[in-house]
């Protein structure tokens, strides 16, 4: 009953990859913000608890090519994510369904909102980071998933989003961002120039 198909069909709940806890983080900050970009939307649950909480008129772009797919054209991943997030009405989504990486190439947009989860490679976090953060505004923030080790948890000193985090903001090294939440897998960054 794990494959997307069974939450297509309705006979079972979609599947969140984040516990209540990041849920509820995942939505303080998103509150009232007009331009959110998710990176990685797997079946929609995170994608949704940003959109129920959003600026009435703002749009939330969501990053995934959908590739996993054996059979692209029935893709019940991609077909339960439209579904979920439609559940809501506010604002506006848009759906790229390209890799980040590509997505980004002609992206010219400001972003108070920047939510990575897509590629968990260090290499690959790292280059999402360097693509999008740029467009990330001055009080915007940008949230990593599965960044963070916390007892009982599921992320390892290993994992690559774990690596990057740890590389590039528990140093200091980064004046123009500060960590501002961490909880669970989740770590939250503010760009504060």
């Amino acid at each position: 009953m794990r494959h997307p198909v069974f939450a297509w069909l309705g006979l079972r709940p979609v599947l969140a990859q984040h516990t209540a806890s990041e849920h509820d983080c995942f939505q303080r900050w998103a509150k009232g913000r007009k331009s959110l970009v998710e990176i990685g939307v797997a079946e929609g649950v995170s994608a949704l608890a940003l959109r129920e909480v959003m600026a009435e008129d703002g749009t939330l772009y969501l990053v995934d090519p959908f590739h996993l797919s054996r059979y692209p054209a029935l893709n019940f991943m991609k077909r339960t994510a439209q579904r979920i997030v439609d559940t809501h009405r506010t604002g506006k989504v848009v759906w790229l369904e390209k890799f980040s990486q590509d997505a980004v190439r002609t992206w010219k947009r400001p972003i108070d909102l920047l939510f990575i989860d897509g590629d968990h490679a260090e290499a690959a976090v790292e280059r999402d980071w360097n693509d999008w953060s740029k467009f990330v505004v001055p009080g915007g923030v940008a949230i990593f998933h599965d960044a963070c080790l916390f007892e009982g948890g599921w992320t390892r000193p290993d994992y690559g989003p774990v690596k990057f985090i740890n590389r590039f903001f528990r140093n200091g090294n980064v004046p123009e961002w500060k960590i501002v939440e961490e909880i669970h897998s989740l770590l939250v960054v503010e760009r504060n120039r």
